[in-house]
């Protein structure tokens, strides 16, 4: 079983922002793959059956800084171990558009992947960051949407974390990891 978690916030105000990347293509992988998302308490899962494993989608809707809770209460009810859950978010530190994929560590400052770790005790899990780059304004910066030509180097980002998510489901995550860094 793989539990694949979208970070990003809940609300119109912030579809397609820099922030809400985790939820952007964990929507295009369910659309690719034939995910159909419903409400569960405080989060949209969805769950299918992807080459032989049954795959679980996330987003939390309990805004970013506390993704944590949403993400302990699934992975509990489904009896998912954190080596088995992916999380996708966006990433300050990395240029637009660059993905970078680890098997775990610690949440590097971004408060939706520090929480998770707070709630569920350990940094064991797979991360796919997405550079989303920085600006001094961080808060507005990172709740803002992409310009016409970033979208475009995101929509191309997208597309290979949606494949990245794909072969993390049958290779190995340091083999993936070769193949996307």
């Amino acid at each position: 079983m793989k539990l694949i978690v979208g970070l990003g916030n809940p609300g119109m105000e912030y579809v397609h922002t820099r922030h809400n990347v985790g939820f952007d293509i964990v929507n295009k992988f369910a659309k690719k793959q034939g995910f159909k998302f419903s409400r569960k308490g405080k989060a949209m899962v969805s769950e299918n059956n992807l080459k032989g494993e049954k795959v679980i989608l996330l987003k939390p809707l309990t805004f970013m800084n506390l993704s944590g809770e949403a993400v302990a209460r699934i992975m509990n009810n489904y009896n998912v171990n954190p080596e088995d859950m992916i999380v996708v978010c966006d990433d300050l530190d990395l240029p637009l558009g660059k993905i970078r994929i680890r098997r775990k560590g610690s949440g590097g400052g971004h408060r939706g992947l520090n929480n998770i770790i707070d709630n569920i005790k350990t940094g064991d899990f797979c991360r796919l960051r997405v550079g989303i780059g920085r600006d001094e304004d961080t808060i507005n910066y990172v709740l803002s949407r992409f310009s016409p030509g970033d979208r475009k180097i995101m929509e191309e980002s997208f597309e290979k974390a949606v494949s990245a998510l794909e072969a993390l489901l049958t290779e190995t995550v340091d083999k993936v990891m070769n193949d996307y860094n």
